[in-house]
């Protein structure tokens, strides 16, 4: 491999182990990650971990950061950084809403131009976006969020159209519910609006994800597969068993009629599980 493999949101989550796995098996890695505070303690991982990996500042949705990743000659890109935004969608405030697509949408996107653009005049190249499970199917309370994954998808969706002739491949990461902290947080966001509470439609304090969690272990050695270019499927919706029913999902759409006006399960659901709550082995 000529270049690095570029991770963004690597401050955390998925993208920091993959990160730390692929530095251990001695590839050249850049985390990218949104704040300096993450810098140093992402680098003082690495070395507990005793691997060598780079880590520099990249706010994908800050313009200078992006243009500085254009230096850096990517050879492998990963576009994970995310935040996600819960909440009924008549109740999100606006610039939260807007926050929600600024980071998830428009500054990954913004950032792969200047990337992809590079490797179509190499003609070499991987782009690989940790999408969701939510950028296929939705769940009450996170629009927002899969929304802006919806959005993802139709921008990773065209690239592989568009860059195929330039030797570019693209693929999409697509995680169910992982036992990370990222969807729990989600149901959290709201204490942070500046908003009327008597003017929302739903009591946030009594909500929580509406899923049972997996171990995230799948999701890193599969990301870590498909960077290297050890897998040749565009798509990877994770866990494996979750498939099927994504599929069933969006199926069923073309059949849907509308509400009878009784609250859904899945809402319901929210109101009655337990925070953090694992699948059940």
């Amino acid at each position: 491999m000529a270049g690095p493999i570029l991770i963004t949101g690597a401050g955390s989550g998925f993208g920091k182990e993959v990160a730390l796995r692929l530095a251990a098996a001695g590839h050249r890695v850049i985390a990218g990650v949104e704040i300096i505070a993450q810098v140093s303690a992402v680098r003082a991982e690495a070395r507990e971990r005793g691997v060598e990996l780079r880590v520099e500042k990249l706010d994908v949705t800050d313009p200078g950061d992006r243009e500085r990743a254009w230096t850096w000659e990517v050879e492998v890109l990963l576009n994970n950084a995310g935040v996600s935004e819960g909440g009924a969608t008549a109740d999100i405030p606006e610039e939260r809403l807007r926050r929600q697509f600024e980071v998830n949408v428009f500054g990954p996107v913004l950032l792969t131009q200047g990337i992809a653009r590079q490797m179509a005049a190499r003609r070499s190249g991987r782009i690989v976006f940790m999408s969701s499970v939510a950028g296929l199917t939705v769940d009450p309370f996170t629009g927002a969020y899969a929304g802006s994954k919806h959005a993802v998808e139709a921008f990773a969706d065209a690239l592989d159209q568009e860059l195929a002739e330039f030797g570019v491949t693209v693929a999409t990461i697509n995680p169910g519910p992982f036992l990370t902290g990222f969807n729990d947080t989600m149901f959290e966001t709201w204490k942070e609006w500046r908003d009327d509470p008597a003017d929302r439609l739903h009591d946030y304090a009594e909500l929580a994800f509406p899923h049972e969690q997996y171990d995230p272990e799948p999701v890193f050695e599969r990301t870590v597969r498909v960077l290297l270019g050890e897998e040749s499927r565009y798509r990877h919706l994770l866990p494996a068993e979750m498939e099927q029913q994504a599929r069933e999902q969006v199926d069923a759409q073309w059949s849907r009629q509308v509400n009878d006006g009784r609250r859904p399960a899945l809402v319901q659901k929210a109101y009655d599980i337990a925070p953090g709550t694992p699948v059940s082995s």
